[in-house]
């Protein structure tokens, strides 16, 4: 028998459709878990404290942040307020800022992607750009809505990778190319993370934690999308997937018989 593939969760954006709060997750994230990590995805609900985080990550082996187009509430990190229309998700806030550090110190494997990659910087205490675009000196790195998916999503700019970071390892080499959907971007980054990539305009793009017992990761940009056809995103799902089963044999091996 192949060996129980590891469970990782994907906590949820909480959306009224039509009279009624649903908890949803885009399927792009939970089929690059199946697909390159080797693992199950299970979608979390945001529902805060309720979820007690603690009973929570005792069961998960690891967990992904993903982006969503929303954006972290800004008096999280003591920011100004945001623009009128911008779509903010407080559920999703309440949930995931807390249970990032909880689950960093419990040496639950994290990645985080896009708003996640946000939400890991706010939860150590970080802030950000709540829109690049508008900070002299950095490029626009908005995707043009009105195209086609395949070129929202496609190739943008380079990132250079860090020596001796866990992504230069995983690619082979100092730069590699990357698509770009974001408006905020890290302004402070927060105590304790090490950057790992940057976008030519000196953008911080990825970041690691730096004393985190188990994977912890988080990029700026989209991996997830059609990560089957690309060897770099394939290689950091992997090295997330193999950090969770390493996760998951441990907590195999600690349960009594």
């Amino acid at each position: 028998m192949a060996p129980a593939r590891p469970l990782i969760g994907l906590p949820a954006d909480r959306r009224t459709l039509g009279v009624q709060p649903f908890h949803v997750a885009a399927e792009k994230y939970a089929r690059a878990l199946l697909e390159a990590a080797d693992a199950l995805p299970l979608i979390i609900p945001s529902l805060g404290a309720e979820l007690r985080s603690a009973e929570l990550l005792e069961r998960l082996d690891g967990l992904l942040f993903t982006g969503s187009p929303s954006n972290v509430e800004p008096h999280h990190y003591a920011g100004p307020p945001s623009m009128p229309g911008t779509l903010h998700d407080p559920a999703r806030d309440a949930t995931t800022l807390p249970l990032i550090r909880a689950a960093v110190e419990r040496g639950v494997p994290v990645l985080g992607i896009c708003r996640g990659f946000q939400e890991v910087n706010v939860a150590f205490g970080g802030s950000l750009h709540q829109r690049v675009h508008e900070v002299p000196g950095y490029l626009d790195h908005r995707d043009d809505e009105r195209q086609p998916l395949e070129v929202q999503y496609g190739p943008a700019h380079d990132v250079t990778l860090e020596p001796e970071g866990l992504l230069r390892g995983l690619a082979g080499a100092e730069r590699v190319r990357v698509n770009s959907l974001h408006w905020q971007g890290i302004e402070r980054l927060g105590p304790g993370l090490r950057v790992e990539a940057r976008a030519p305009d000196g953008l911080i793009e990825a970041f690691r934690v730096a004393e985190a017992p188990s994977f912890a990761l988080a990029v700026q940009w989209h991996p997830e999308w059609q990560v089957m056809s690309n060897p770099f995103s394939r290689a950091l799902f992997a090295a997330f997937g193999a950090a969770c089963r390493a996760r998951a044999s441990a907590r195999q091996e600690a349960i009594p018989w």
